[in-house]
């Protein structure tokens, strides 16, 4: 976990009129956060950011994945590139416990990954492009819907989203509470995993669980498929080759004296390569296939690709975490190469043009998706000034 607090004494090289919008940016994302909208239901939240847009000159294009928006910029020179910047809108379906003046008026409903901090990071690096507009070519801004696995990017490109708007390169930020306050991290080559979710429904015959003998009881048929599933990792997948399968759910029955009829599992499967993915896949399948028949039941099997593995390209890697260093400082900026198994549906955004994925440290110890996770509001201007000193050094005016 981070520290509170920056251990590097180096000053923070902000722009200075981004500064001066600080308190803007604050009230912003004390609102989005205030009223968090879950995947494809941001409709207030995509609003605010049209609304915002519009009012300082941008080109405003709404619709793409529902409840997306896209914001184009043309700078002050000519130039045929064009640069995309991407921002995630959604909350979570979860319980808020910050205590926070500005936490959620809905019930289950919590910005707990940071979602209302890189809307209003773009934002603010939005209004400063459209004030100074000192670069060449064409900025794109892209404001996501429905990334916490609901496929908000998929849904945005399903509806033309590089073909009406082409990047040359994009971007994205998350913020993370795994490094100290404005350290920044970028790391070359594949980082984050693929993910597929899976649920798999055993159906038997329910009976009195007086009469076992006249059933056929998906119970223990349940208990052991959640054990075998834990040998497709450990017993089919190589060893040089990193994956997850974990079970988060079991369900099944609703009374003491009765045996049900159905129990069903549920979970997630990762892995930084698809080969393996699908070695899994195949896998899950026959393993329940076989349980299921063991015990004279039928299984319903559903495996969804959610999300892709995610691959940095080195030269974009290199741009970002140049800039990165004069912003920040070197001492603050790290390359070095790092994996994880959790995953970003920004990956399907790299497909279509090079780019990378980069993490920026805020205060705080509270990992994302807990119930107490909150975002220093420090980190508006740092990440704002990241990304307009990105457009500004790759849309350099020769």
């Amino acid at each position: 976990m981070s520290s509170s607090t920056d251990p590097v004494t180096t000053p923070l090289n902000l722009i200075e009129r981004i500064n001066t919008y600080v308190p803007e940016l604050e009230a912003i994302r004390h609102d989005i956060h205030q009223h968090p909208e879950i995947g494809f239901e941001e409709v207030r939240t995509s609003g605010i950011v049209a609304e915002k847009l519009q009012s300082w000159g941008i080109e405003v294009h709404r619709g793409y994945g529902k409840t997306g928006v896209v914001g184009l910029l043309k700078g002050r020179y000519d130039g045929n590139r064009n640069i995309g910047l991407r921002a995630d809108m959604d909350a979570l379906p979860m319980p808020e416990e910050t205590g926070l003046p500005y936490a959620s008026v809905h019930p289950n409903k919590f910005h707990g990954c940071g979602h209302d901090v890189h809307t209003t990071i773009l934002l603010g690096a939005a209004r400063y492009l459209a004030e100074t507009r000192d670069f060449a070519g064409t900025v794109t801004f892209i404001f996501q819907p429905a990334e916490e696995g609901l496929g908000g990017a998929r849904a945005m490109i399903a509806d033309g989203l590089f073909r009406d708007f082409p990047v040359d390169e994009i971007y994205g930020l998350h913020n993370s509470s795994y490094a100290a306050p404005n350290h920044f991290k970028v790391s070359p080559g594949t980082i984050l995993a693929g993910a597929d979710f899976f649920d798999i429904r055993l159906k038997g015959k329910g009976a009195h669980a007086a009469h076992p003998d006249v059933s056929r009881d998906p119970i223990p048929a349940i208990g052991e498929l959640i054990q075998a599933l834990q040998t497709i990792v450990s017993r089919n997948v190589p060893p040089t080759e990193p994956a997850v399968l974990s079970v988060t759910r079991v369900e099944a029955g609703s009374a003491y004296n009765v045996i049900p009829e159905t129990a069903s599992i549920a979970g997630t499967v990762r892995a930084f390569s698809d080969t393996v993915r699908e070695t899994i896949r195949g896998r899950l399948r026959a393993i329940s296939d076989h349980v299921a028949g063991a015990y004279g039941l039928t299984a319903e099997i559903d495996i969804r690709d959610i999300f892709s593995v995610l691959t940095n390209e080195d030269k974009s890697v290199e741009a970002v975490a140049a800039v990165a260093r004069e912003v920040l400082g070197t001492e603050r900026v790290s390359t070095e190469p790092s994996r994880a198994m959790g995953s970003e549906d920004f990956a399907d955004m790299l497909k279509h043009a090079p780019g990378a994925f980069f993490t920026l440290g805020h205060a705080g110890t509270v990992p994302a998706h807990n119930p107490g996770f909150i975002v220093d509001d420090a980190i508006l201007p740092v990440g704002a000034t990241l990304f307009a000193r990105l457009v500004e050094s790759r849309l350099k005016a020769t």
